[in-house]
């Protein structure tokens, strides 16, 4: 097995002209934004296209999430593909892809720019940026049960719809992910703060919270994840094990359905407790 990958800006049309350059090139498989298709079926992963936030899906398109490069490496030993064709926006990313998959190295890099015309480019952006449609390469009766609710008009091709012919193996679909690719987005770390204080004030078991600290667990220069800690006061007459728990589960799912980002470890420590006069 060998791999070759495909890179350009986002938008520019990767997924569209992906088919084409796996065919040109032999390649019996594809990693596309986090899934890996093969044969015109989605094998294994969690597409990138269904996450809520940006971070969350560059973190699922790069296989860092727990367990998704495990699922992926799996299907691919199981599957055993001749050549596999990685699409991403630069050689950085393709080479961290090989990498999280433990693939052999990339022995072709091919530019977007050398498969499609300006033009073509040119509206692929505007399909992207503007309505917010990104294309999946595998017909859409395999992208149902794993796309449901997603599903824009399915395209004969990129920019021409036709109703006369049916859909044959191997063609595109669109789909409308839940986040935008407008601009870059930073989360400070006082808004993380903010999140763990209000899910803390909601529980009236809690009298106060103190010092709160977010600790971001890196990689080189990746950011895996967060590790938050607090302390608390509570109040006198509470299971103090049951509330933590609790506490520690609400702040684990607030932080991340608001920001994307992973929490590995929710660190609460019950400095006092108040007893009511």
């Amino acid at each position: 097995m060998n791999v070759i990958a495909l890179v350009g800006p986002s938008g520019t049309g990767k997924s569209h002209h992906a088919l084409m350059v796996a065919h040109d090139n032999k390649a019996d498989a594809i990693i596309d934004d986090g899934i890996l298709i093969k044969d015109g079926r989605i094998l294994a992963g969690h597409s990138a296209k269904k996450e809520k936030s940006k971070i969350m899906a560059v973190r699922r398109a790069i296989f860092i999430l727990p367990g998704h490069a495990e699922e992926v490496r799996k299907a691919i030993a199981e599957s055993k593909p001749h050549r596999i064709l990685i699409l991403g926006t630069s050689e950085n990313m393709v080479q961290k892809i090989a990498k999280a998959l433990r693939l052999p190295s990339i022995a072709k890099i091919i530019n977007i720019a050398d498969v499609a015309s300006r033009q073509e480019m040119e509206k692929a952006q505007f399909y992207r940026l503007k309505q917010g449609k990104h294309i999946i390469p595998v017909p859409t009766i395999e992208l149902k049960p794993h796309f449901s609710g997603y599903l824009v008009d399915p395209l004969q091709t990129f920019f021409k719809r036709s109703s006369t012919r049916r859909r044959r193996l191997g063609e595109k679909s669109i789909v409308r992910p839940v986040f935008s690719y407008y601009g870059k987005l930073v989360i400070d770390d006082s808004a993380i703060k903010a999140i763990v204080r209000q899910v803390v004030r909601h529980n009236a078991a809690f009298t106060r919270i103190g010092h709160t600290h977010v600790h971001h667990l890196m990689q080189g220069e990746e950011d895996m994840g967060l590790r938050i800690s607090c302390e608390v006061v509570l109040t006198y007459g509470n299971h103090i094990p049951t509330l933590i728990a609790q506490a520690q589960k609400e702040i684990c799912e607030a932080v991340e359905s608001m920001t994307g980002m992973v929490v590995h470890e929710v660190n609460i420590r019950v400095k006092a407790l108040y007893v009511q006069s």
